[in-house]
């Protein structure tokens, strides 16, 4: 029994010992799925865990409306391999933020001023949509199609978490009509004119 004692005493310790506090992003470094690899802890410091640009308004004079400010690894290397990240989310007036998907992450929105409209979409092409007032939290599932949108007529902000440190971002519009697709091609698969279709990429700076 003592020989079995001192065997799971071992294993126990040298597991404990093997665990790091921390993994610091070495952002000079190549980022993997993984993320990135650790910083040299000699050079870590505190302001690797200190993020300051939350308190500071995004700019809502575009397309949209709306401004996202990130926290996330690349911006705030100290959140690197916790699961975790942050941003910032400003909404002025008629303010959007079209369908988008973070592939990598889930979401939790918690709206700090005015009212969002906010919604997303489930795989069996379920709606689930409110009207959050300050103070509501909604929570988007990862990977699936979502939006918000200002409800008032004030600026609205929120604060949303993600449960990865790079939750990725892909905007649909974006996707079909920022970028070189044949027009033929987006005219075929989303059922849409010729027509409406340039004029979206036309807007958008899409070619093609």
């Amino acid at each position: 029994m003592i020989h079995i004692f001192f065997y799971v005493s071992f294993l126990f310790f040298s597991s404990h010992a093997a665990v790091q506090d921390f993994c610091v992003a070495n952002l000079n470094g190549p980022e993997s799925p993984a993320g990135y690899s650790c910083k040299n802890p000699a050079k870590v410091a505190i302001d690797d865990f200190v993020f300051s640009g939350l308190g500071i308004a995004g700019n809502t004079t575009n397309i949209i409306k709306a401004a996202v400010t990130p926290a996330f690894v690349a911006q705030f290397p100290g959140v690197n391999g916790l699961g975790i990240s942050m941003a910032r989310l400003d909404l002025a007036p008629d303010g959007v933020v079209p369908m988008h998907t973070h592939p990598g992450a889930s979401e939790v929105l918690v709206v700090v001023q005015g009212s969002i409209l906010a919604g997303f979409i489930s795989s069996a092409n379920g709606v689930y949509v409110k009207t959050l007032k300050k103070g509501d939290i909604m929570v988007f599932p990862q990977g699936l199609l979502h939006f918000q949108i200002n409800a008032g007529g004030i600026p609205a902000i929120a604060f949303v978490s993600f449960s990865s440190p790079s939750p990725g971002l892909q905007i649909t519009d974006f996707a079909l009509f920022a970028n070189n697709l044949p027009s033929k091609l987006v005219v075929k698969t989303t059922f849409l004119d010729l027509a409406q279709v340039k004029k979206l990429k036309a807007v958008l700076g899409g070619t093609g």
